[in-house]
């Protein structure tokens, strides 16, 4: 009876532990990098048949942690490649956050509910490929207001 109680305290500690703590997408060090120089550049021109990437949430300014919801839609019956999936901090220089973020990658998108991140805006960039190789990419920034 003690070893089951005991048990199940332990595996509530794990459950609660788990479920509240959040997962780090920007560090202070890397929001202290300089901004980008010049223009972000994003080819999107002409008739696109590629993947598209909607940023759903936050809608603004959002206190950290804070949901990172991201959409993808296909076309013409491909699949987005989730392997495929890049997201970059953009600074000077650049910082790859795709290993972050590639546990909350579906196929219909990025589902990072406790997204942890230090007050201050940042542009973020997201790469896909469906497929049959054909890009998609957007660029959005996330605001994080201080706690």
């Amino acid at each position: 009876m003690k070893r089951n109680v005991l048990l199940g305290v332990v595996a509530a500690g794990l459950l609660y532990a788990g479920s509240s703590r959040a997962a780090q997408l920007i560090t202070e060090e890397e929001a202290k990098l300089p901004p980008p120089k010049g223009a972000i550049a994003v080819d999107q021109r002409g008739i696109m048949r590629g993947p598209k990437v909607e940023f759903v949430s936050p809608g603004g300014a959002a206190s950290s942690p804070l949901p990172l919801v991201l959409k993808f839609q296909s076309y013409g019956g491909a699949k987005i490649d989730t392997d495929s999936v890049k997201v970059i901090f953009l600074r000077t220089p650049n910082v790859d956050l795709t290993s972050r973020v590639k546990p909350f990658v579906k196929a219909d998108g990025i589902d990072m509910q406790d997204a942890e991140l230090p007050p201050g805006e940042y542009t973020v960039r997201v790469d896909i490929k469906d497929s049959d190789g054909r890009p998609g990419t957007t660029v959005f920034t996330l605001k994080v207001a201080p706690r």
